[in-house]
């Protein structure tokens, strides 16, 4: 599997490449996003990672840019005072992020994660998703937890929906917005906050995690494990 590697910190990019080469990836570096858009054709990567801080061609806007070549996966480096620029980049098609500092260990297995995800994808979606604790049937519209059947609303229905079928992967307030209310819901994000108000409600278990982890400021994953 190539990976294109894109960060202007070379002490970043010598010991990331080090550490995926060692787990069997191919790794070309590009030191900001107009060199990666140069070497993008040349390489033709399966997976795209890349900081948002940096010159010529930041993170934001090198993602647009590939999303109009092609849908590989593209995880994002950010650091923890850049959630809007996270948050629009998210929104602009990259797949995932990884806040700074991070561990090699974290990032190994998003990048594990979105290329298995990847795979998945080229299969038409399924009628039945297992995922953890839940079994849900889209055709009969029917959703057992544990083996216990769940009576849920047509928006709670969609939105687990939404959250199963990509399992512990981020998906920001734009995204569930317009996948369970349209293009006319995005700009409601109180009608999503009461809507996982209400799904937490029928599937959580008292005194216990929920299965709908919230990340603040950018959206909500569904938890399996």
């Amino acid at each position: 599997m190539r990976i294109l590697l894109v960060d202007d910190e070379r002490q970043i990019t010598r010991a990331l490449r080090a550490s995926l080469q060692a787990h069997g990836f191919e790794v070309t570096i590009a030191v900001d996003g107009l060199d990666a858009l140069n070497l993008f054709h040349q390489v033709k990567p399966d997976l795209l990672i890349t900081d948002l801080a940096m010159p010529n061609l930041d993170g934001v806007e090198l993602t647009r840019a590939i999303r109009k070549l092609s849908d590989i996966p593209i995880i994002v480096l950010s650091v923890r005072d850049h959630d809007a620029q996270k948050i629009l980049a998210l929104d602009s098609g990259a797949d995932d992020y990884v806040t700074k500092p991070f561990s090699v260990t974290e990032l190994l297995a998003r990048v594990r994660a979105q290329l298995r995800r990847r795979t998945e994808i080229t299969t038409p979606p399924e009628t039945r998703i297992q995922q953890g604790d839940f079994l849900i049937d889209t055709e009969a519209h029917r959703v057992t937890i544990r083996g216990h059947e769940l009576h849920l609303s047509p928006k709670e229905f969609d939105l687990l929906v939404l959250l199963a079928r990509s399992p512990g992967r981020v998906l920001t307030h734009k995204t569930l917005l317009r996948g369970v209310w349209g293009p006319t819901g995005e700009d409601q994000p109180d009608y999503l906050r009461v809507l996982v108000a209400q799904l937490r409600k029928r599937i959580d278990t008292p005194g216990q995690d929920s299965y709908i982890e919230s990340e603040p400021w950018v959206g909500y994953r569904l938890r399996t494990t």
